[in-house]
């Protein structure tokens, strides 16, 4: 066996694995949103109508709306948190850094569902947020403002996304020389222009990957609205999971997230597109 037919081998077999797990079931997907169901059976014929539902309904598409500018609210939360936290960590000296940013990041190995259940036990009638605030007198008696309704969908993604702002920001910084803010430093820049001059600046790649990271896994979250959210948190992921759920109907479904899987590439894109031209 030549050099070349082992190379050909071993491309195959890599790309293999993302075309068997990620190309097909996107491709049965897009196949899947031009069938119907009828008499709850799944009708495989050409039709555009499921689309056609979605364009023609002000629900979904208000649903839609509101779910793209939550998930906006939570990347900019998550980058007016995570980067303060992810500078202050990257200025740090010694073991101390990287002991902070592990135990920053030490969330992402855990449950996605007790990380939820973590925060209603805090945004609860008894939680921890709710006894704070009567303690120290902002509020009379706990409130249900931070539970079963969009505000608790928005603090609840904005904080178990936040180590996915964190750490691409932490590592941009980390690749910062320390010869270019010490030039700044030797030219007379204070340490505020140092950091508006050169290091926010270079620091953006890892600003704007840690904001699509967290916009692009809120867009397809629909556990957390369903456990914090109640009946006024209804998110475009969770018609979806509806559609494949009590609603029986797979096609709808599959449009549905077919339409959400080209605004996210859409979205992938334009990052893209905008750091080439940065660089």
């Amino acid at each position: 066996m030549t050099s070349r037919t082992s190379r050909l081998l071993l491309f195959a077999l890599a790309a293999s694995v993302p075309l068997l797990l990620v190309v097909l079931p996107i491709g049965n997907f897009f196949v899947m949103s031009f069938w119907r169901v009828s008499d709850n059976v799944i009708v495989p014929d050409a039709t555009l109508a499921n689309y056609a539902g979605f364009l023609e309904n002000d629900a979904y598409w208000r649903t839609f709306l509101f779910t793209i500018g939550l998930c906006a609210a939570v990347a900019g939360i998550g980058i007016a948190i995570g980067y303060p936290v992810s500078y202050f960590i990257w200025r740090l000296r010694g073991r101390i850094k990287y002991l902070l940013l592990l135990l920053l990041i030490l969330p992402l190995f855990m449950s996605y569902i007790v990380k939820i259940y973590t925060m209603r036990s805090i945004l609860g009638l008894n939680g921890f947020l709710n006894k704070f605030l009567v303690f120290t007198g902002i509020l009379d008696q706990p409130s249900t403002l931070f539970l079963y309704n969009r505000t608790a969908i928005l603090i609840t993604m904005a904080t178990i996304l936040l180590p996915f702002v964190i750490l691409p920001i932490f590592l941009t910084l980390e690749r910062i020389p320390k010869s270019l803010t010490q030039a700044s430093a030797d030219l007379g820049a204070g340490a505020g222009t140092t950091f508006w001059r050169v290091v926010l600046p270079l620091s953006l790649p890892g600003t704007a990957a840690g904001a699509l990271f967290t916009f692009v896994l809120a867009l397809g979250d629909y556990i957390t609205p369903q456990m914090v959210g109640g009946p006024n948190g209804f998110t475009f992921g969770r018609v979806i999971w509806s559609q494949f759920g009590l609603a029986y109907n797979w096609p709808f479904g599959a449009a549905l997230a077919v339409i959400m899987f080209l605004f996210a590439l859409a979205v992938i894109g334009l990052a893209a597109f905008m750091a080439a031209r940065q660089r």
